[in-house]
């Protein structure tokens, strides 16, 4: 049973040589959403401090919505309605389709007006890892979502890691709790993977190896394509503690933690965090001969300055190859 449970995961447990790590994929700008497509994916993760506004949610959603789904990982949730919120929002184009909820960690999926029929089947879990530090804003962990859509097998999974550059053994920890621990109740071992696994959140990995100032030089200089390999996320992956296959986009954006609430300016509190790319999105395509999928996007929403995180947004489009068809629940 164990060889198989961790057959099952989707996170490698091992520091062996055959790991692939976290391959790093350009982004191809061009979209025809469903007319080149047969699912087109808008992903959003964002931390909000404990605070939100109506005109961030807005700002959060945009206004071209021409995708299929879209999914939003919350971290950090006020005690706001958020859910009456994204609805005012997205109320023309959009209902919801599932939610996941723990405390603070959200995770929300909405697809267009009258899409309910497409869903051949939806299932929600959540896993807390660790003490939440006497604070509901602190809630860590991940919750969940199976579902399948259009007759593709999806699952996402919005996340919240411990903090601080010391604790990236503990992330790696919680990152292999989680993936075992979800939908494990019903597991399978016969039942295959979701073809289209999603990570998202706070996973809180930073810069390790560089200080403040001289990363803050860089980032000035749009230089910050020289700070991915001080990244923990990506070094952990090439040492096959995580993620092992999964695929992110280029870091174009810059490291998104830690702003000065209300302005695009970094930390200058007394700590003056290093930057660091703490909220990402990555996927894997575990159905590799039947799905092909194309980055159209991975970029930060700079424009939103409520918080002391970047919300951070992917466009994930998949297609059939021509000799597949979809996958019948």
């Amino acid at each position: 049973r164990n060889m198989k449970r961790k057959a099952r995961g989707i996170i490698n447990n091992e520091d062996t040589m055959d790991h692939e790590g976290i391959r790093t994929v350009g982004v191809d700008n061009r979209c025809n959403f469903s007319t080149t497509s047969d699912l087109c994916i808008c992903i959003l993760t964002w931390n909000m401090n404990g605070q939100v506004a109506y005109e961030d949610i807005e700002k959060l959603v945009g206004r071209d919505r021409r995708f299929d789904l879209l999914v939003i990982g919350l971290q950090e949730v006020p005690r706001n309605n958020i859910p009456r919120l994204l609805e005012k929002a997205l109320v023309e184009t959009h209902i919801l389709l599932g939610k996941a909820v723990m405390q603070s960690l959200q995770l929300y999926v909405y697809g267009p007006r009258n899409s309910e029929s497409f869903i051949k089947e939806l299932k929600v879990d959540k896993h807390a890892v660790g003490g939440c530090g006497g604070l509901i804003g602190r809630k860590k962990g991940a919750v969940a979502m199976r579902i399948n859509y259009k007759g593709i097998e999806l699952q996402f999974i919005s996340c919240h890691l411990s903090a601080h550059a010391r604790e990236v053994e503990q992330r790696n920890s919680q990152c292999r709790h989680i993936s075992h621990a979800l939908f494990s109740k019903n597991w399978n071992p016969y039942a295959r993977p979701a073809q289209v696994s999603v990570w998202l959140g706070d996973l809180n990995y930073r810069l390790q190896g560089i200080t403040t100032f001289p990363a803050r030089n860089l980032i000035q200089k749009n230089l910050h394509s020289l700070l991915t390999s001080k990244d923990q996320l990506l070094q952990e992956a090439e040492r096959g503690q995580i993620f092992d296959g999964y695929c992110e986009g280029t870091l174009a954006f810059k490291p998104t933690f830690k702003y000065n609430i209300g302005s695009s300016n970094y930390d200058t509190s007394h700590k003056v965090r290093v930057p660091s790319w703490t909220d990402r999105i990555l996927f894997k395509i575990e159905d590799l001969g039947n799905i092909n999928a194309t980055l159209h996007s991975y970029d930060s929403v700079d424009c939103i300055d409520s918080s002391d995180h970047k919300p951070v947004k992917a466009h994930l489009c998949l297609k059939y190859e021509k000799h597949s068809s979809p996958r019948r629940s």
